[in-house]
């Protein structure tokens, strides 16, 4: 089992007495020791558990394996239109510096290994944001993080810039001799009037089990744009807990949209902070599970200032004996009047062994808003297939057109063409092998 003492040993072995962040990795892995591993037993944690997977004896990957990837190998990887775009790489949750690419045309875009910008001009950046999730995010996956960061990235979008090519996000896990634990952590700043698109991807090679662990935070100045595409297409020996906190300090505009098709355990948290007055926010979601697979998404907003308005859309799908669970937490300061937040899960079960949870809260400590979340669970329309097979449309294929039309109003949110056209073709794949 990977235990605790193995992870002393681990923490003992990589620390780095001059390391410009070791008072941070520090005090985190004597949080993790406290805490430990999160169970069911919590309440932000009964649908998923997550320490069984460390059952697996997992093991701190000591190469980062940047050597044997080829070119050709990341170019299997690439999705549709992103041979233009902005490229970052990391292998078993390091940063691979060497195999990444910024496009020339665009080479304003800030991108450094974190141990490295702590100690040069963004220091004061990472110094007041780095770590700052642990506000929220008080589990001690989180901590674990945290305490091993190692090979994370900084990325930094400079006053005014306007990108207008994607920047994509791979992470490769390498696990075809043992199990891997991999933590990627990375740290986003947008300053004044930018603008980002931020892809993130998933893939392990190898028929051996990995776990991810991971953690981004993002900053948002003023006027800043961020679109946040995640996509989630793994193999079923593939874990994965990724906590992102997304902290909007000036007036700006998120919008997020998580695509879950395979993997095995799968838990998101998505933190979004918003800490000035006229911030809005858009956060979407869609699962199509099958199998074994378990997906778990916990969302928090959290209006401070008068004003904001955040909309939620998640839906999910469930086949076979999968289990799919939405936790979204809003919450309305006291001082956040004049607040808009909406909140709305739906979600399809398609065999009687699948499992849907579904847990939406509402916490307004003002008087002057509107609030409303909502949450169904049901089964395809009877009339509306009823409807199809009379007119001469297979079974297999009536509900696929069912569900796609289910899902349409997320994918319609992907402004990215390709990736759009993409995703839809992954599934179109999907629900055709159900």
């Amino acid at each position: 089992m990977t235990n605790i003492a193995y992870f002393k040993d681990q923490f003992e072995d990589i620390a780095e007495p001059d390391s410009a962040i070791r008072e941070i990795t520090k005090t985190a892995f004597d949080t993790f020791n406290q805490l430990g591993l999160p169970t069911y037993k919590l309440e932000e944690w009964k649908y998923t558990n997550i320490s069984s997977l460390f059952d697996k004896n997992y093991q701190f990957s000591k190469d980062n394996f940047q050597d044997k990837l080829s070119p050709s190998d990341l170019q299997a990887l690439n999705l549709a239109g992103e041979e233009e775009a902005h490229a970052l790489y990391f292998i078993n949750g390091r940063f691979a510096a060497g195999l990444s690419k910024i496009n020339a045309t665009e080479n304003e875009l800030v991108v450094l290994p974190l141990q490295e910008a702590a100690k040069g001009p963004y220091q004061k950046i990472i110094a007041e944001h780095l770590g700052s999730s642990s506000k929220y995010l008080k589990d001690g996956l989180h901590a674990l993080n945290t305490a091993f960061i190692q090979d994370g990235v900084f990325i930094y979008l400079p006053k005014g810039k306007q990108l207008a090519l994607p920047l994509y996000l791979h992470h490769i896990n390498h696990a075809d001799t043992e199990n891997v634990l991999s933590q990627p952590r990375s740290l986003v700043y947008l300053a004044e009037n930018t603008n980002l698109q931020l892809i993130e991807t998933y893939t392990t090679l190898g028929s051996m089990e990995s776990f991810s662990n991971e953690v981004m935070e993002i900053v948002l100045q003023e006027n800043a744009y961020l679109a946040y595409y995640k996509l989630q297409n793994d193999g079923p020996n593939a874990a994965q807990v990724s906590s992102t906190q997304i902290h909007q300090l000036g007036k700006s505009y998120v919008q997020t949209l998580t695509i879950a098709l395979n993997g095995g355990v799968i838990r998101n948290n998505l933190n979004l902070i918003l800490e000035a007055e006229g911030n809005e926010t858009h956060l979407y979601g869609l699962s199509l599970l099958k199998g074994n697979s378990h997906v778990d998404h916990h969302t928090l907003v959290d209006n401070k200032r008068p004003n904001c308005f955040s909309n939620q859309l998640y839906k999910g799908i469930a086949d076979d004996t999968a289990t799919g669970v939405f936790s979204g937490r809003i919450i309305v300061q006291r001082d956040a009047q004049k607040t808009n937040a909406y909140q709305s899960s739906k979600n399809i079960i398609l065999s009687d062994r699948a499992t849907i949870n579904a847990k939406p809260q509402l916490e307004i400590l003002a008087d002057d808003v509107k609030c409303s979340h909502g949450c169904t669970v049901g089964q395809l329309d009877e009339e509306a297939m009823f409807y199809l097979r009379a007119r001469g449309i297979p079974l297999k294929e009536a509900e696929s057109l069912l569900l796609r039309g289910f899902a349409a109003d997320i994918l319609d949110q992907i402004k990215l063409k390709p990736l759009r056209k993409h995703i839809e073709q992954l599934i179109l794949a999907h629900l055709a092998s159900t």
